[in-house]
């Protein structure tokens, strides 16, 4: 069977002030009505039932997502006792899922996403799932670029491997972390690059295999850890893992370095909704290219993103290419090309005792 795993452990620096730690990106509404995690799970539904979708997050967050979301289970979350990246994330629902369905084929997905549309992710994945079922793969869901951009990471498309309800999977000869900007303009203009979505398809028994192979200490850890699940010893053992485990991500782990990974070319809307600049390709803007949230009044204001979640109102005047936010504590003021500079500031106020109540 077909099971989802909703990675959703992050913390959203990029988008504070509004994601705080007890509120962090994946519960805000930043695109739709809905969190962006009850986008994530709505967004697959209609193949994955709630019963076979698990989140992995941080520990602290449980109460709010079940508060957030009262249909999900609490058994169907995964804490994680601190961060440690998206490798030890996977294992750590792969060793759940074989337990209980040694066959399972696992979709890896991230809560901060936007992916229109919701039913051509559906068949990508149906399509995706055949092939894992039926092979020993790791499956990325790659996407045409549609701009040099330079924040996400690349995969160079290999020989076609074969088609499936027309959906087209080919080998990676090689994956790129965010490249300078005139190459990913070459890559944009080349088209032999896929933005890497960060979204995957693989039976447990493939990805743990592959985890054993290329990382074979955080394999035994997790063997380890996977005796104690559904004992008394199994937090305890969790947070040891934890503590022990290499905090490393799933691409530069496993994917950079096994030989039996596909991609599969996915004709999709697809964003990382990863700072406040992100609002202005899905929001609808002003005459003057603005985005407006909230309570505002605004004269000669060009290129601006304008987020008011709190009392009282926003004036600007005669500015342009801002990032403005207003909460209930903090107000940020940003110029749009500085906008992910906020985890510097963030920072400094980890190490300043009066500024943590901040964060």
């Amino acid at each position: 069977m077909i099971y989802g795993v909703i990675l959703a452990g992050g913390r959203g620096e990029r988008f504070w002030p509004l994601s705080r730690a007890d509120r962090p990106k994946q519960l805000l509404r930043l695109i739709s009505d809905r969190t962006m995690l009850q986008e994530t799970i709505d967004r697959v539904l209609p193949l994955i039932p709630m019963e076979r979708i698990f989140v992995v997050t941080s520990e602290n967050m449980i109460r709010p997502i079940l508060d957030e979301i009262p249909s999900l289970k609490p058994e169907n979350i995964l804490a994680e006792p601190r961060g440690r990246n998206t490798c030890l994330a996977i294992g750590l629902a792969a060793e759940h899922l074989s337990r209980t369905d040694p066959d399972a084929v696992m979709v890896v997905l991230s809560a901060d996403h936007i992916i229109r549309p919701a039913e051509r992710l559906i068949e990508i994945i149906k399509a995706g799932a055949e092939v894992a079922a039926q092979e020993e793969r790791l499956i990325t869901i790659g996407i045409e670029p549609t701009r040099a951009e330079t924040g996400y990471g690349y995969i160079k498309l290999g020989q076609q491997h074969k088609k499936v309800n027309g959906y087209a999977f080919y080998t990676v000869d090689a994956f790129t972390e965010k490249p300078k900007a005139v190459v990913a303009q070459e890559y944009y203009y080349g088209r032999k690059h896929l933005w890497n979505s960060g979204m995957f398809i693989w039976s447990v028994k493939s990805i743990l295999s592959s985890i054993g192979q290329c990382q074979p200490d955080m394999r035994e850890m997790l063997g380890g850890y996977a005796r104690g699940i559904g004992t008394g010893e199994e937090w305890a053992l969790r947070t040891d893992l934890y503590d022990k485990a290499e905090p490393i991500s799933i691409d530069i782990a496993v994917l950079e370095n096994a030989e039996n990974v596909l991609t599969i070319k996915a004709d999709v809307l697809w964003d990382d909704v990863g700072s406040w600049n992100a609002l202005e390709r899905y929001k609808d803007k002003d005459r003057d290219n603005n985005v407006i949230i909230g309570a505002a009044r605004i004269s000669d204001v060009y290129e601006t993103t304008i987020y008011n979640e709190a009392d009282g109102m926003i004036v600007s005047i005669g500015v342009s290419d801002l990032v403005i936010v207003k909460t209930d504590k903090v107000v940020l003021v940003a110029h749009k090309t500085k906008a992910n500079d906020i985890k510097k500031i963030l920072s400094q106020f980890a190490e300043d005792k009066d500024l943590q109540k901040f964060l």
